[in-house]
């Protein structure tokens, strides 16, 4: 088994980052054994690729921001930048539509980075009230996905 501090060696996340940077890379995510290191950032010259501003893609809506939509919306965000699919594959029907219910560990859809397609689950209760990419679009870390209604 790995030593678990060598992992997190202050040098080796200095060339990780270095690595990321040399290579214009947003994000960062290595797996070796049981440990785990995924590092970000934020790129100053990225053009965002989502239709609304940069700051509202990015934050974490504010609590006025819910007020104002109501206490029981809540959004399903991207984890990470990548492409956006709706259904596993071309055949298949979508993971969920509007108007469905989901439950926390519910699939909505799936997000490709780095030739990766990685299931991204609703981690809430609700009713899916709106879906707010195309399919095939690209999408930016934090990026809202779904509106949900929790109270239905």
């Amino acid at each position: 088994m790995a030593d678990k501090g060598a992992a997190f060696d202050l040098d080796r996340i200095r060339a990780l980052a270095e690595l990321m940077k040399e290579h214009d890379l947003s994000e960062v995510d290595i797996s070796a054994d049981d440990v785990q290191i995924r590092l970000a950032r934020t790129l100053a010259a990225a053009v965002p690729i989502a239709p609304a501003p940069l700051p509202q893609a990015a934050a974490p809506p504010t609590a006025d921001a819910v007020e104002a939509e109501g206490d029981n919306i809540v959004y399903i965000k991207s984890p990470m930048v990548g492409t956006f699919y709706t259904k596993p594959n071309p055949e298949s029907s979508v993971f969920i539509k509007v108007g469905d219910h989901v439950e926390p560990e519910s699939t909505v859809c799936i997000v490709e980075a780095m030739k990766m397609f990685n299931e991204i689950p609703a981690e809430l209760r609700g009713k899916v009230v709106a879906v707010l990419v195309d399919n095939e679009s690209p999408v930016e870390f934090d990026q809202k996905l779904f509106r949900v209604d929790t109270s239905l």
